[in-house]
């Protein structure tokens, strides 16, 4: 089914003709009344309009928090490496590319975490000197998606002037739907 997903994500196109995702589903410090939500939907949107809003709503968080890591370092990213379930589509690595208007590359394996801990491993036992040696040898670029920067521009427009101000518009809504939910479940819990 994922791949059957994956494969219709090429009829929507960039900007999923307006919906947009918000994938806040973990609130966390520094939003902790943070929810998801999807916006703009209308007669014309599918299933897939959907799939795709969720993948670009998932991409726009993360340009977020690199932007923000970008700001603090002082530094500007230049190349992205993709590993785990959403890298095994070429689809969702040519919309991470574009997205990002940056190189995307694709290592031998999903399993970033599993090479990860086996080249600290290799690197206590004295087979690398260092992470550089270990990386040169256990990790291995095999796919490569260069973005169209056509379509990155619209990416950059819906980031700038929809994304990056939806929580925002939406925090005051948050904040009162947590304090109702607590107000539910205090009564919830004098009724018990």
């Amino acid at each position: 089914a994922e791949e059957l997903l994956n494969q219709r994500l090429k009829e929507i196109p960039a900007g999923c003709d307006g919906l947009v995702f918000q994938p806040y589903f973990t609130p966390g410090v520094s939003m902790p009344n943070a929810r998801g939500a999807i916006i703009g939907f209308s007669d014309i949107h599918t299933r897939i309009h959907i799939y795709r809003a969720i993948i670009e709503g998932i991409n726009f968080a993360l340009m977020e928090g690199m932007k923000g890591l970008e700001k603090q370092m002082k530094i500007k990213t230049k190349e992205i490496y993709l590993a785990g379930g959403g890298s095994r589509s070429d689809e969702i690595c040519q919309i991470t590319a574009d997205m990002f208007g940056l190189p995307v590359y694709r290592t031998q394996t999903h399993e970033a975490a599993v090479i990860g801990s086996s080249m600290i491993a290799f690197m206590s036992i004295g087979q690398f000197k260092n992470i550089e040696e270990a990386t040169k040898s256990m990790v291995h670029i095999k796919d490569e998606f260069l973005p169209n920067l056509e379509v990155h521009k619209v990416y950059d427009q819906i980031y700038n002037n929809v994304f990056s101000k939806v929580f925002g518009k939406l925090k005051p809504l948050y904040d009162t739907t947590k304090n109702f939910n607590k107000k539910i479940a205090t009564n919830k819990n004098m009724e018990e």
